[in-house]
C-alpha cells in the first residue's frame, strides 16, 4: 500500500509538471510553412513590383496610358519612365517562377489548416469570439492589454482576447482569400476559363491593384504581430510556437 502510494504521488508530482500543448504540432507547422512562404512571395513580390511599378484601373494598362498611380521608385526596365536615370538589375523571371511556386504552397496550406481547424474546433474554441467577448469592456480590456510593455504571463498566455481573435479572422477569411482572388485574377488562363471573376474585379489591372493594397495590409498585420509578440513576451511566445508549450513561470529578461 505504500509504495502504491508512493508511486501515486510520484505520477501526480511528474503530471502536474507537465505543461499543456499550447499550440498543436499541426498548428505549428502550418504556421512556419505559411511563415516560409510570405518572406518568399515579399522578396518575390517586390521583384515583380520594381519590373513595373506603375497602377492602373479597369482591363488594360502599359507605360502608354495614364497610371491611377505610381510609386517613386525606380524599375528594373527601361521601358517605364520613372524618372530615375537608371534601371535596376532585371530578377523578374526567377521571382515570378518562386512568387508562383509560394503562392500555391501557401494556398494548400492554409486550405488545409481551415479544414483541420474545423474539424478539431480549433476556429470555434480558440478564434471565434463567444459572449463573454462580444462586449465594449472587453474589446476596451482587449486593447489595452496590448497597449502594456510587459510579458503575458498566466491565463493571459493562453488564450486570445477579442482584438487578436478578430483580427486573425479578417486575416484568415477575408485578406487571405482576396489575396488568393486577385493573384488569380490577373492569370491570363484563369481570365480566359473564369473571366466572371476578373470582370467583377473590373479588370485584370484592377485585379493587380487591389493586390498590391491587399499585401500592404498582410505586410501591416505580420509587423504588428511581431511587435505585439516582443511586447507580449518574445521568449515565451516564440518557445509556444516552436515547441507547443509556452514559459508562463518566467518572464522574458
Amino acid at each position: 500500500m505504500a509504495d502504491s502510494a508512493v508511486v501515486s504521488s510520484s505520477v501526480a508530482a511528474v503530471a502536474s509538471r507537465i505543461e499543456p500543448v499550447r499550440h498543436s504540432a499541426f498548428v505549428r507547422i502550418t504556421h512556419w510553412t505559411t511563415t516560409l512562404c510570405f518572406f518568399a512571395l515579399l522578396v518575390t513580390g517586390i521583384e515583380i513590383l520594381i519590373s513595373h511599378p506603375r497602377f492602373y484601373w479597369g482591363e488594360a494598362g502599359n507605360v502608354n496610358t495614364q497610371a491611377l498611380f505610381k510609386l517613386p521608385i525606380p524599375a528594373s526596365r527601361s521601358t517605364v519612365p520613372t524618372g530615375y536615370g537608371y534601371v535596376l538589375p532585371d530578377q523578374n523571371g526567377w521571382s515570378r517562377a518562386l512568387h508562383f511556386q509560394s503562392a500555391w504552397v501557401a494556398v494548400l496550406t492554409g486550405l488545409l489548416y481551415v479544414i483541420s481547424s474545423l474539424v478539431n474546433g480549433h476556429l470555434r474554441v480558440d478564434l471565434a469570439p463567444d459572449r463573454a467577448h462580444l462586449s465594449w469592456s472587453a474589446f476596451s480590456t482587449a486593447i489595452a492589454n496590448h497597449v502594456r510593455l510587459r510579458p503575458l504571463n498566466g491565463s493571459d498566455a493562453w488564450s486570445y482576447n477579442l482584438l487578436q481573435r478578430l483580427t486573425y479572422l479578417g486575416v484568415i477569411f477575408i485578406l487571405f482569400p482576396l489575396i488568393i482572388w486577385t493573384g488569380l485574377a490577373m492569370s491570363p488562363a484563369v481570365m480566359s476559363a473564369f473571366p466572371g471573376m476578373v470582370s467583377v474585379l473590373g479588370g485584370q489591372q484592377s485585379a493587380r491593384t487591389i493586390h498590391f493594397f491587399v499585401s500592404g495590409f498582410l505586410l501591416l498585420f505580420v509587423v504588428v504581430h511581431i511587435s505585439m509578440i516582443c511586447i507580449a513576451g518574445f521568449k515565451s511566445r516564440m518557445r509556444a510556437m516552436i515547441t507547443g508549450r509556452p514559459d508562463t513561470n518566467k518572464e522574458d529578461a
